[in-house]
């Protein structure tokens, strides 16, 4: 019988899982809530619990795996198989996640950072259509990415290669961001970034907006709404989405210029705007790109909506099982 992998999505609110062929096709999908009560103790034995359960449940053993793959936040090392720092977790010291799983599952097991992860995802079965050469940015609280290059993640000397949102794309009047930097990407197009901006815009616009007279009234005003009011014609709205579009586009155009991916790909909830987003952050690109990476870097968005992080997972295990 075909082995197995088996892709873990570690996240906030909920760890999700995930059983794939090695082809990556998901036969089974599961989530539980994640309890990050009392410095997160709890997480791992969770993990090891629900895991256990599925195997009784569907009559499989350690010997059908290949292995396990796992995404986390934080700061996560690969070797030792560990995370620091996932403060959504309550992880602020360093926990031992690898050593734990492994013994307890007999399955070998990989992890890497989450935003990585799915950028694996998307390039594995996803928008990124198997190629050696792809970028992935997620717009989603923050700007997350990971970057493909040569078909090898790049991690970087410490770990921190790939961080698009820390990229710098307003140097002189730009927001602080919660790394202590002025203007980073994620700071103007992340979900709380695109109403940052409108929060800017809305102090000097003097037209009729309904979005205008919400953020005025103080309401509570989210991206979605921003993008929905500038689908249906409102030109506050459409002037946010056109500096956000900027940004993204300027950040992309930076990214290809030096790397020049086959394709970046856009995902995580923002790009929910779909070719509202993508074609607008494309003429940008198009703006700030060269003429061969104008012509060959692609700008798609993602397909594979809350998967990519498991189906990510589990190619670590593929790669490392």
């Amino acid at each position: 019988m075909a082995k197995k992998l088996l892709g873990i999505d570690l996240g906030g609110t909920t760890v999700k899982f995930g059983i794939l062929t090695e082809t990556g096709e998901v036969q089974q999908k599961w989530a539980i809530e994640t309890n990050i009560l009392e410095d997160g103790k709890y997480i791992v034995p969770d993990i090891v619990a629900s895991i256990k359960h599925r195997l009784e449940l569907y009559g499989l053993t350690s010997e059908d795996f290949i292995g396990i793959g796992m995404g986390s936040p934080g700061a996560v090392d690969r070797e030792a198989k560990t995370v620091t720092g996932a403060f959504n977790l309550n992880w602020a010291e360093t926990q031992e996640v690898g050593s734990v799983i492994e013994a307890e599952t007999g399955i070998s097991f990989a992890i890497d950072n989450d935003a990585n992860v799915a950028a694996l995802g998307e390039r594995w079965v996803g928008a990124g259509a198997n190629n050696p050469d792809v970028v992935f940015v997620t717009l989603g609280t923050g700007v997350g990415g990971g970057v493909i290059a040569d078909g090898n993640l790049i991690h970087g000397v410490a770990g921190a290669g790939g961080e698009i949102g820390h990229m710098i794309v307003e140097p002189e009047n730009g927001f602080t961001c919660t790394c202590g930097n002025h203007g980073c990407l994620e700071t103007v197009a992340s979900a709380t970034g695109v109403v940052r901006v409108a929060r800017l815009l809305a102090e000097s616009y003097q037209g009729d907006s309904q979005v205008k007279a919400a953020i005025d009234s103080g309401d509570n005003v989210t991206s979605k709404d921003i993008f929905e009011a500038a689908q249906s014609g409102d030109v506050f709205a459409n002037s946010v989405v056109d500096k956000v579009c900027h940004y993204l586009g300027l950040a992309v155009a930076n990214i290809s210029n030096l790397l020049n991916p086959d394709s970046v790909v856009i995902g995580g909830g923002v790009s929910a705007a779909g070719e509202f987003l993508r074609s607008r952050v494309e003429d940008n690109f198009k703006k700030y790109t060269f003429p061969q990476v104008r012509q060959s870097t692609k700008i798609k968005l993602a397909e594979l909506g809350n998967d990519a992080g498991i189906i990510g997972a589990a190619s670590l295990a593929r790669i490392d099982g």
